[in-house]
């Protein structure tokens, strides 16, 4: 007698394996979701915070400059801070000429009355070229040296604000008494080291763009009073900022 054939029982329930993985997969796929999302906000933030340094008045450089100056200014300007304007400035680039001359002469009248200007240590006058701002040596630079005075510096750094972006030249000159010392064999050296440190001294405290800039060095030859006379010497030793009315190819 043969024996019956067991029929197997048919599982129905194997759709939930497959949904288990799927549920799994699922669950998977949004937990890297998620991850990937709070791994984007934490950029997000250190973006924002870079971009509000980087915004701030020279929030991402230090505090000095990666060139070395020609004269050891750093520690005098920290300790003597920059007096503040008392006039108005408008932009770079925007002002005409006339109104440049005019804002800078208020400007020196100012500076001048408040006393943070020795009278006759800055004087102005207008050429063909432009505006000319006479920082003689008295109030600048001890007799036969380059190196700016301490206390000019307060000064200097506001006439570097007040500035506008160009074009500029700044010119040394001397006297006609002969210098020969270790540092300046002629006068042709001293006046343009001296030229050079003014300039140096607008580029890092001003908003003067460096092509329009020039420096240069004219010795005794270029004498704005006589030289025979010790008032007509102090007044020949000096530096001129040349606020020039159009791009001059040569003197």
């Amino acid at each position: 007698m043969s024996r019956k054939k067991k029929h197997e029982h048919v599982n129905h329930e194997r759709w939930l394996v497959s949904y288990a993985d799927f549920i799994t997969l699922l669950f998977a796929f949004f937990v890297v979701l998620f991850a990937s999302s709070q791994s984007d906000k934490k950029k997000q933030i250190q973006i924002s915070t870079a971009m509000q340094a980087a915004f701030k008045p020279l929030g991402i450089f230090e505090s000095h400059s990666k060139t070395p100056a020609l004269t050891d200014v750093s520690n005098a300007a920290a300790n003597v801070p920059p007096a503040a304007l008392t006039l108005p400035l408008t932009s770079a680039g925007t002002e005409s000429p006339e109104e440049t001359e005019k804002h800078l002469s208020q400007w020196l009248q100012a500076k001048i009355a408040a006393g943070l200007i020795a009278p006759g240590s800055v004087t102005m006058r207008i050429t063909g070229e432009g505006l000319v701002i006479s920082l003689h040596e008295a109030g600048f630079f001890p007799s036969g040296s380059a190196e700016v005075r301490p206390a000019s510096l307060p000064m200097l750094m506001s006439l570097a604000a007040t500035l506008s972006s160009g074009p500029l030249r700044v010119e040394g000159h001397t006297d006609n008494v002969p210098i020969h010392t270790a540092q300046f064999a002629t006068n042709w050296e001293l006046s343009t080291a001296r030229a050079s440190a003014i300039a140096r001294l607008l580029l890092e405290h001003g908003s003067i763009d460096p092509a329009s800039l020039s420096a240069a060095g004219y010795a005794e030859f270029h004498p704005v009073a006589d030289n025979s006379t010790e008032l007509g010497r102090a007044q020949n030793r000096r530096v001129d900022v040349i606020l020039l009315r159009r791009p001059a190819l040569s003197r």
